[in-house]
């Protein structure tokens, strides 16, 4: 006669169980990957924040400049001061926050919206895979 296996879960719930534990477990693994990258991007940012925030200022300038010539009108001219705008709060941002705080807010919002989080780290994922096998 054949013994079960052991490890092998015998009912629906404990296969339901099984499965959600190797959802969180990949979740939770996603996780880290998505913050340690947050960390290195950080980093990477810290050394160069002075830089990063003026050529994100020069980038809102050329927008706002630009967008009264885009064909499309008044509301792609919008769209384009918006940008500008979101540029030019972000150029503030890196220029006021150190390291730690940005490091922060990053962990925060992965952990309060971890959804969207995941979806931004696949895209990010899949976007530089296509540009490794590129080259």
């Amino acid at each position: 006669m054949t013994k079960p296996e052991t490890n092998a879960p015998q009912s629906p719930t404990d296969q339901a169980r099984a499965v959600g534990e190797a959802a969180i477990s990949q979740a939770t693994r996603v996780r880290d990957a998505v913050s340690q990258a947050a960390r290195s991007a950080v980093d990477a940012l810290e050394d160069g924040r002075a830089a990063t925030a003026g050529r994100l200022e020069e980038t809102a300038s050329a927008v706002r400049e630009r967008s009264e010539s885009l064909p499309g009108g008044p509301r792609v001219r919008q769209v384009a001061q918006t940008a500008a705008d979101g540029l030019t709060t972000t150029a503030d941002y890196v220029r006021t926050h150190n390291l730690k705080g940005v490091v922060d807010d990053v962990e925060a919002v992965v952990k309060n919206n971890p959804g969207p989080a995941l979806l931004v780290a696949a895209a990010f994922g899949f976007l530089l895979g296509r540009a490794v096998a590129r080259d």
